[in-house]
């Protein structure tokens, strides 16, 4: 759990924030504009959309292979991205930080590249409950191409991961442990640390979901010592298609390619071809270039702010809006586990989560429903779908009161 006092906090101007993002000021059905969906993918502030616009506008080329200026300059902002990622997530080597099209492909990077030629017949892989399907197929596809076997750690009805239930799930035939950092359904905050080292010491590799952890907390890969760690730009305010895996370098230059092409090659002939250092080996074709340089943007936006002071903010809001829910009737929230970040599951007892939402976007409150891509979950949860309301760095307390007050409405359509 993040405890605030252990952070400085920079000055959190929610208006001032609010007015860096141009969709807040619209309005929906002529409501105003209550953006709860941040955990499916976030808004974007002006600052990212005109970093994008400049590489279009005026700034744009391929990189690494122009030797006129123009080229260079896009090569130097673009790699100063990969840069900024690196230094977001302390990694120690710069070619540690992979640009993939998201954090679904980075897994399968991992599956591909990493997995599928360390482990063998009747070796483990385990993963959680509450994964996404990102982080559940890839390895079923796995499973069933070289005879895996496939764990699974329960969860309790708070959403809490059994932790004792994990260690017995160890053995010496458990060669990766892959896991969420934060349930993108429950909010619920693992204890991915204390999972490492348990991993570690059983000999198994770990990769970590980090798509809801890094807009909402610091990470630091060399202290977390994961082996992997993978996310996505357009929920960290930044651009859709660009992701990132982070592998320790040792493990990167063991793997193979994941794909051949261009520009990740060292020396190509007929008979056979050579790989480019790191990153390259890993980014083959032309890339996501002003989605890279996008993404950069989105992080100094972030860091501008201070992730101590989003978090705050954030954990705020949620007490808050979980007072107001809890005193509504027939409602109940998915999800109570003692840390979480501001991500609310929720059921009403006289409405589909769809007709939930249907309703809600009348009133101008945009929620998400459905079974949130884990649809195992659901099914542990005994529910067909759960009605989420998930926050970002630029709502206030007006939204959580919009969101109440739309709710009410529900009720009184269907109660």
């Amino acid at each position: 759990m993040i405890n605030f006092a252990d952070h400085p906090s920079n000055t959190f101007d929610i208006e001032k924030i609010r007015s860096d993002f141009p969709i807040l000021a619209t309005e929906v059905h002529g409501q105003p504009f209550a953006f709860l969906d941040s955990a499916a993918s976030a808004q974007k502030p002006r600052q990212v959309i005109d970093a994008i616009s400049a590489v279009y506008d005026s700034g744009y080329a391929n990189v690494h292979r122009g030797a006129y200026q123009l080229s260079e300059v896009v090569t130097d902002n673009y790699e100063g991205a990969r840069d900024k990622v690196q230094e977001f997530l302390n990694a120690e080597h710069r070619g540690e930080i992979i640009f993939t099209r998201n954090a679904t492909e980075a897994i399968n990077l991992v599956a591909a590249s990493y997995a599928r030629n360390k482990l063998n017949c009747g070796d483990e892989i385990i993963i959680t409950e509450m994964d996404h399907h990102s982080n559940i197929v890839p390895w079923q596809l796995l499973k069933a191409e070289k005879d895996l076997v496939l764990k699974v750690v329960p969860i309790t009805d708070a959403g809490e991961l059994r932790m004792d239930i994990f260690e017995k799930l160890l053995t010496s035939r458990t060669k990766l442990v892959s896991v969420p950092h934060i349930s993108n359904v429950l909010g619920t905050v693992l204890p991915v640390k204390r999972i490492i080292e348990l991993a570690h010491s059983s000999g198994a590799a770990v990769l970590v979901d980090g798509c809801q952890a890094v807009m909402h907390e610091s990470v630091d890969v060399r202290d977390l010592d994961c082996d992997f760690y993978a996310f996505s730009g357009h929920k960290l305010y930044g651009p859709s298609g660009i992701g990132v895996l982070y592998g320790k370098k040792e493990l990167l230059d063991a793997m193979p390619p994941y794909m051949g092409g261009g520009d990740m090659i060292n020396t190509v002939t007929f008979e056979e071809s050579t790989w480019a250092e790191l990153p390259g080996k890993f980014e083959a074709g032309t890339p996501a270039i002003a989605q890279a340089i996008g993404l950069g943007a989105a992080i100094d936006y972030i860091n501008d702010i201070g992730l101590a002071s989003i978090a705050k903010h954030e954990h705020a809001l949620l007490e808050y809006t979980t007072s107001r829910l809890s005193a509504i009737e027939g409602l109940k929230i998915i999800g109570t586990a003692s840390n979480k970040v501001s991500v609310i599951s929720m059921t009403l007892d006289c409405a589909h989560p769809h007709d939930m939402a249907t309703i809600l976007d009348r009133s101008g409150v945009a929620i998400r429903a459905g079974h949130h891509c884990a649809q195992p979950l659901m099914d542990r949860l005994g529910l067909p779908a759960t009605a989420r309301a998930s926050f970002g760095l630029y709502n206030n307390q007006d939204d959580a009161d919009q969101l109440c007050q739309a709710l009410e409405t529900v009720q009184e359509i269907f109660g």
